[in-house]
């Protein structure tokens, strides 16, 4: 069985701004680096032996900050990304909702499925369980992939995530299931 710590990357502006963030690039602002560490000071008993991220900039700087107590690098997966909200990032929510409102309950445009973006970041997490058998893991991604790992984990992953929030899971045989 491995361990994986998955975690919510730290706050950006466009978290404030309750812009659709995906795949655009954006950092961590000030309160996500105080996140950030806050993360690292919480994690810094962890016996880990390797830090994944999404390559986005936000859950890269939030690993790269907990990681550096450790002495471990960061490794970027670019699987472990948010889902691709097409044409619609850089959007607030409420954009969105009055420009589509078949948003609210139907698809969203040209964006990447929920089916595919979990099939991608469940199978990367296997990947990486694979990689470090019995082993304690720090993933940093954002919250779809961990609403989509908490679905597959038959938690609720409806609600709102928490910046730098952390669940733990097993991985065994490929099937995930929480510890927390």
């Amino acid at each position: 069985m491995t361990t994986i710590l998955f975690a919510r990357h730290g706050e950006t502006d466009w978290n404030l701004e309750r812009r659709v963030q995906g795949h655009t690039d954006r950092h961590l602002n000030e309160t996500g680096r105080a996140q950030a560490r806050e993360l690292a000071a919480r994690l810094a008993g962890e016996r880990l032996q390797a830090v994944y991220s999404s390559d986005l900039a936000r859950a890269h700087e939030t690993a790269r900050i907990v990681a550096e107590p450790h002495g471990l690098p960061v490794t970027a997966v670019r699987d472990l990304r948010e889902r691709h909200f097409g044409t619609w990032e850089g959007m607030t929510d409420d954009d969105v909702l009055a420009r589509f409102p078949q948003a609210a309950t139907g698809p969203w445009g040209d964006a990447e499925t929920q089916e595919e973006m979990s099939r991608r970041v469940v199978d990367a997490i296997a990947r990486i369980a694979a990689t470090h058998p019995g082993g304690r893991v720090l993933i940093v991604s954002h919250g779809g992939p961990m609403r989509a790992v908490l679905r597959r984990c038959s938690e609720d992953g409806a609600g709102p995530i928490p910046n730098c929030h952390v669940v733990t899971i097993a991985v065994e045989g490929g099937e995930l299931r929480p510890l927390d």
